[in-house]
């Protein structure tokens, strides 16, 4: 008698074989299913005996943008090595400023190109001259075991898994390789599946639920209900969820307005005005550079308050009071109207002190932002482009270094953090000033955590504030490592964040 079975069953017995084993992913193209019914379907066959289920763990290979970049162009030592050779350093050293320019590398592609030329044998660099070494049996750029893993990644994907585990490693350090590892089953008829073949399959139309047209019909007694099998593994479900450094910065938000502090608003994109002449900043400060700033191609700001643009033209030129003394450095409008991603949130203290934001303000006053802000650093576990810093500020009269430690102890208190460090500091547009370290939980590491200070005259006297201010920067991120026990900031923020971790981190209080 033929066996009755619902028709994504029958489809996979057809279509499996008794001596060959086939994947879910190759019977899904056969079948023209979805591989998740079709996994579905062969464990529920397996539970039957008519289908035996194997797993296996696959290695998944893929190339970083990076990777795919140095398959068209070649890996920087490969170039290196062709500029070299091209300039006669294999038969006597040439200068390497003349071999890094012919190659067209440029930026960090120099460093890697300089340390994986000397790495793979392929000549040697001293006194500022390359010396490119005879190409033989044991250095052969032709057969370079890194470059035709890249080729073979790229053609095969996870299929690359026979790779030498060596070659893989090291790409993967350079970050030119992926690596991840997924689960794949494969099925195959037992004896009991082929006998149910030979005896013939029906397909059997299935019903998930019982509805009100089957009863009324009466069509419940014809049709077949889908058996569920309550232990099998559930689909996960993702809900949506605020992410850790949204929720910190929330709870940042909510303690400093119990503490008395109001908010500030003000735009990503400023005037050098606002984020560094008005902090008395000199105009040839490095800082200010590319190095450190993202400067836009823009037109001049030209909503400058003109009064107070020439108090701090004075103060940078002059000075401030009868001892004052400027810097004696050139300063010009047109580079203080020049328009840059803001490098911290000092921009907006100052717009608000100035009076330009909210109207003048008349002490006691406290204002704070938690908001995003854009340094051209180097990447690591601690830095990012972008970030987003605390800044706060505080106007009174007679304020000292005390209030200011006390302000910090309170606030890091509502955190659990109570380790706080303070060293003194230099910055342009604070005196005295001090760093913030807080211990890592994970590392026990000190991290800097901040930087605060009381402003000097030569800030306060051009924005017509006659009264103290306390001021200070503190990095969300580091807040959230120093509560979580983050060692990366790049697991959470970024395009390679950790999404499981994300998923699972429970809310700190």
């Amino acid at each position: 008698m033929p066996r009755r079975l619902p028709e994504t069953q029958v489809a996979l017995l057809e279509a499996a074989s008794a001596t060959d084993e086939k994947t879910i992913d190759r019977l899904a193209e056969e079948t023209g299913e979805k591989a998740a019914t079709l996994t579905r379907a062969a464990f529920e066959l397996a539970d039957e005996g008519l289908l035996a289920v194997t797993e296996r763990t696959a290695q998944d290979l893929s190339l970083t943008d990076e990777a795919r970049e140095y398959l068209e162009a070649g890996l920087p030592e490969r170039r290196l090595y062709d500029a070299a050779v091209e300039a006669g350093a294999d038969d006597s050293p040439v200068p390497l400023g003349q071999v890094i320019g012919a190659s067209g590398l440029d930026g960090p592609a120099v460093d890697i190109a300089l340390s994986n030329f000397a790495r793979k044998g392929f000549g040697s660099i001293d006194s500022g001259e390359i010396t490119v070494a005879p190409s033989g049996p044991e250095v052969d750029p032709d057969s370079d075991p890194e470059a035709e893993a890249l080729a073979v990644v790229a053609d095969d994907g996870a299929d690359a898994g026979y790779l030498d585990e060596n070659v893989l490693n090291r790409l993967e350090s350079r970050d030119l390789l992926v690596r991840s590892e997924t689960t794949v089953r494969s099925v195959t008829l037992t004896d009991e599946g082929v006998n149910a073949m030979m005896e013939g399959l029906e397909t059997a139309e299935t019903v998930g639920q019982v509805t009100s047209d089957l009863l009324t019909s009466g069509e419940w007694r014809d049709v077949e209900f889908a058996e569920y099998n309550v232990e099998a593994d559930a689909e996960t479900e993702y809900g949506g969820r605020k992410h850790v450094l949204r929720q910190t910065a929330d709870r940042v938000k909510d303690v400093l307005v119990g503490m008395g502090f109001d908010e500030m608003q003000g735009p990503h994109a400023d005037a050098e005005f606002w984020i560094n002449d008005c902090l008395f900043m000199p105009q040839d400060h490095p800082a200010r550079t590319h190095w450190d700033q993202f400067a836009l191609d823009l037109p001049p700001m030209k909503d400058l308050p003109a009064d107070l643009v020439e108090r701090v033209e004075s103060a940078h030129r002059d000075g401030v009071g009868e001892d004052g003394d400027g810097y004696h450095s050139p300063w010009t409008e047109a580079v203080a109207r020049g328009v840059d991603l803001r490098g911290h949130t000092t921009s907006l203290s100052m717009r608000y002190l100035s009076g330009h934001e909210v109207g003048d303000l008349e002490p006691p006053q406290r204002y704070f932002s938690v908001e995003k802000v854009y340094r051209n650093d180097t990447l690591d576990p601690t830095h990012l482009l972008e970030f987003f810093q605390i800044e706060g500020w505080v106007m009174a009269e007679d304020l000292s270094v005390r209030d200011l430690m006390g302000t910090f102890t309170e606030f890091y208190e509502q955190f659990g953090i109570t380790d706080i460090e303070f060293k003194p500091h230099y910055n342009p547009y604070t005196e005295p000033s001090f760093e913030l370290f807080g211990t890592h939980p994970e590392t026990g590491e000190v991290v800097e955590i901040g930087n605060s200070g009381i402003f000097r005259e030569e800030v306060l006297r051009p924005l017509g504030v006659e009264c103290d201010v306390m001021a200070w920067g503190l990095a969300l991120e580091r807040l959230l490592m120093l509560m979580y026990g983050f060692e990366d900031i790049r697991d959470v923020h970024g395009t390679l964040c950790d999404l499981d971790l994300l998923r699972t981190t429970e809310a700190v209080y």
